[in-house]
């Protein structure tokens, strides 16, 4: 069933697409338990592509930095509520390429840790998608709600911290060298260059491009292409274009020596054993919470949403859907949860992922608890 009909279908249609989606994520489980072995194949791919994005968005900001003249006129663009405001527009969009966008540039110390927990607070990673297709004019208020909650919980965060170290990270290899921007900007550079490339040079654009070609064939055999995928491709894309034009000082000392050096492993190793753990932990929740009681409901809805992985959530959705939980804990769960946006963050700083984490389930618990009054005075 395509996306558009559950969009526009009868209430009959919608009803056997939430009986779909169920069946798919009990399935999923199942096959979990049935065999390890195309699991861990799955959590694989999925820490190479998540790693492989981030490092491409981490190459695009080295050249901007290069392009606008330094950090400190990047930070300048991202100073004040700008930084709020972008960072929970950036995060309410579904999927997670829009938190990961600002995963990078916090590590890059180019926004504060509220600018982090405005992203984190608005998204609801892959779920969105699901609410978009089950319940668009709810999904709407409730996208609308957590951008607000995103931006004043990130506000609020920063306000309480202030000059914290945790506020903002300053990353020593973001370095501004304007001999590089002449270089890279001369007339005949370019056909220069590439008349001797490195051998570091052709062996990065063949690795980007290949990583690219294997992401596009990955969702197209899946078929789970969507717009978050064409933009984290045409980011690896640009990367690629990157390589292949910035000068060699640039490309050895700043792409390959900090971004790639310095980032690329530790992204990767804790984004496997995190999503390892994660799915651990799904293989053993329940598989239905709808008998339980309100406000039951809405400590399972927060302590699931600190899960770092799409799909567990996915259940309360489909409950709500069916009518069987209120719009309140689902609200809750989408502040805690952020799908696979937060783990790259593991690998920069395993501290500001807890403390995130933390304000997520405090901003969720209080959010929904309110909201569940609310709905109870209201009858």
């Amino acid at each position: 069933m395509s996306l558009r009909r559950s969009l526009r279908g009868p209430a009959q249609t919608r009803r056997r697409f939430i009986l779909e989606q169920e069946s798919k994520f009990r399935a999923a489980g199942r096959k979990k338990e049935q065999s390890a072995g195309p699991v861990y194949a799955e959590i694989l791919r999925e820490a190479i592509l998540i790693t492989g994005v981030v490092l491409a968005m981490m190459v695009v900001i080295e050249f901007v930095n290069v392009g606008l003249g330094g950090v400190g006129r990047l930070q300048r663009h991202w100073s004040g509520w700008r930084q709020y405001v972008v960072a929970a527009g950036l995060g309410v969009l579904p999927g997670c390429f829009g938190p990961w966008a600002v995963v990078a540039l916090y590590a890059h110390g180019l926004v504060s840790l509220g600018a982090l927990i405005a992203a984190m607070v608005a998204t609801s990673g892959d779920e969105a998608y699901l609410m978009m297709a089950l319940m668009p004019a709810k999904a709407a208020v409730l996208f609308t709600a957590l951008f607000a909650a995103g931006v004043a919980t990130g506000a609020l965060t920063d306000r309480v911290l202030r000059d914290h170290p945790l506020k903002g990270v300053e990353c020593p290899g973001l370095a501004y060298h304007p001999e590089d921007a002449r270089t890279m900007f001369a007339p005949g550079f370019l056909r220069r260059q590439w008349k001797a490339p490195t051998r570091l040079r052709l062996g990065l654009i063949a690795a980007f491009l290949a990583m690219g070609v294997g992401m596009a064939v990955d969702w197209s055999r899946h078929g789970d292409w969507n717009w978050a995928g064409a933009v984290s491709l045409a980011a690896v894309g640009f990367a690629a274009v990157v390589l292949a034009v910035v000068p060699d000082h640039f490309l050895e000392d700043h792409l390959w020596s900090h971004v790639l050096r310095r980032h690329a492993r530790p992204i990767l190793l804790w984004t496997l054993g995190a999503l390892a753990a994660a799915a651990w932990i799904v293989e053993r929740l329940p598989e239905d919470f709808s008998g339980a009681g309100s406000w039951s409901l809405l400590a399972a809805a927060c302590l699931v949403g600190l899960i770092p992985e799409s799909g567990p959530h996915m259940i309360f959705v489909t409950l709500h859907a069916k009518g069987a939980i209120p719009l309140s804990i689902l609200f809750a769960n989408s502040i805690v949860q952020d799908g696979h946006g937060m783990l790259p963050l593991l690998g920069e700083s395993r501290r500001a992922f807890v403390v995130v984490k933390l304000v997520n389930l405090a901003a969720g618990a209080l959010a929904g608890a309110l909201w569940l009054l609310a709905e109870s005075a209201g009858g």
